[in-house]
């Protein structure tokens, strides 16, 4: 029967289905097959996205939209300008640590991708090809799921249950969030030298940095506010993302006066859609995943996999070659809703340590999204640039590379990810 709904949901998403309905139609026939009634389906799905913690989605969804209005991604590019901009690559390095900072903001990579393409592609093709200038823009994007807070990480703890907390997963992304983030201004730099990619124009200046610092200071410190929060026990995440929303009214407001009223409903509308899509896929995968329950396919699964193998170890590279295959073809939030109810026992099972799987588990998606042929982000880029998939993904190769490279650090030395946690800890 699961593997039934595993083909019905495989060939609808094929034939261009939208996944969330083509979940909602395999997890009826997987029903029909279990000779259970459909009137279980609305009730699955109600259950589903009646959380507190997934309210947490919306608002740092809102937060992000009311960001981009309120002007902060100039001030964050000037303040990175004023850092890097002067160095070798020092445009794609000011295009790393924008990505880093709008990611601390709205924790999800194609709001990312979208506020800082339309921002900065039109300054970096002045002295990189649009391209090259896409790549950069699309992995300094893809920071945002692993750099706190963390929207794929909410979701995927909230598809865990209580094994993992959304806080420890946070904090677990800083260090490889910071690796990846110097590995990607590493590679800048060197591909700047060798293809002889000229300088920003501008010299380092400490008045400069200074005033750009000061005009920025407010906007770098909403992540301290909302991350330091959670993490602290202060407050959830979700009361966290609503502050978020509030701090960034505050700014949009008072600090940079950029924001209007007029803007309000064209940020809640967009904030509205991307969360319904998030919300439709949760609802229609637990309906699957209860399919999967009846049939007992954690369970076996689990005896499948000790059978197959009795080593930790071999367990994680299984699913980290699984993961990487998925996330080629299958949108990040449904992966996670679909495998995460699967997976996560399986590897207590083994007695693997729920945030190190956890973490692995999430970097490996994120990597997917910038994976062909079906990485979100290279579509958002294609479309923001105007340029086709293989120019792309001639340039963004070797920022794809070097995801995996860090998830293979982290694999072989899983102190990256508990250290902070484990160090905050009282």
């Amino acid at each position: 029967m699961s593997l039934a709904v595993v083909a019905v949901f495989l060939a609808l998403a094929l034939l261009g289905m939208p996944l969330a309905f083509a979940l909602g139609v395999a997890s009826l026939g997987g029903l029909h097959l279990a000779g259970v009634g459909i009137t279980i389906l609305p009730q699955r799905m109600l259950h589903a996205v009646d959380s507190f913690p997934l309210m947490a989605i919306p608002l740092f969804m809102l937060a992000g939209e009311l960001m981009v209005k309120a002007g902060i991604v100039r001030r964050l590019v000037d303040f990175a300008d004023s850092l890097v901009g002067h160095v070798h690559g020092g445009l794609a390095h000011m295009t790393v640590i924008s990505g880093m900072l709008f990611g601390a903001v709205s924790g999800a990579a194609v709001a990312s991708a979208s506020a800082l393409g339309s921002t900065l592609v039109p300054a970096l093709r002045k002295s990189y090809p649009v391209d090259y200038s896409s790549a950069v823009v699309a992995a300094a994007a893809n920071l945002g799921p692993i750099i706190p807070p963390s929207n794929a990480m909410i979701v995927y703890a909230l598809m865990a249950g209580a094994s993992v907390s959304v806080g420890d997963l946070f904090m677990a992304g800083v260090l490889p969030g910071l690796i990846l983030a110097a590995g990607f201004m590493v590679l800048a730099s060197w591909q700047a030298r060798r293809r002889g990619y000229p300088l920003s124009g501008r010299k380092f200046s400490f008045r400069r940095l200074f005033v750009e610092t000061r005009r920025a200071l407010v906007i770098l410190l909403m992540p301290v506010v909302v991350v330091g929060g959670i993490v602290g026990g202060v407050f959830t995440a979700t009361e966290g993302a609503a502050i978020a929303v509030v701090y960034a009214l505050f700014i949009g407001f008072a600090v940079t006066r950029s924001l209007k009223l007029t803007d309000l409903p064209d940020a809640l509308f967009r904030a509205a859609v991307t969360s319904a899509m998030v919300a439709a896929l949760i609802a229609f995968a637990a309906t699957v995943t209860f399919v999967f329950t009846i049939d007992l396919l954690p369970q076996r699964l689990a005896s499948f996999l000790q059978d197959l193998t009795q080593d930790p170890a071999v367990f994680i590279v299984i699913v980290m070659v699984l993961l990487i295959v998925v996330g080629m073809f299958i949108e990040s939030n449904a992966a996670y809703i679909m495998l995460v109810p699967l997976l996560a026992p399986v590897a207590l099972s083994y007695g693997i340590d729920p945030l190190v799987f956890a973490f692995l588990f999430v970097l490996n998606l994120v990597a997917g999204m910038m994976t062909p042929p079906v990485g979100v982000l290279l579509f958002v880029m294609c479309g923001v640039s105007k340029i086709s998939m293989g120019a792309l993904v001639r340039h963004a190769w070797p920022f794809i590379v070097l995801q995996y490279a860090v998830l293979l650090l982290c694999l072989a030395a899983p102190a990256l990810i508990t250290w902070l946690p484990n160090a905050l800890k009282p």
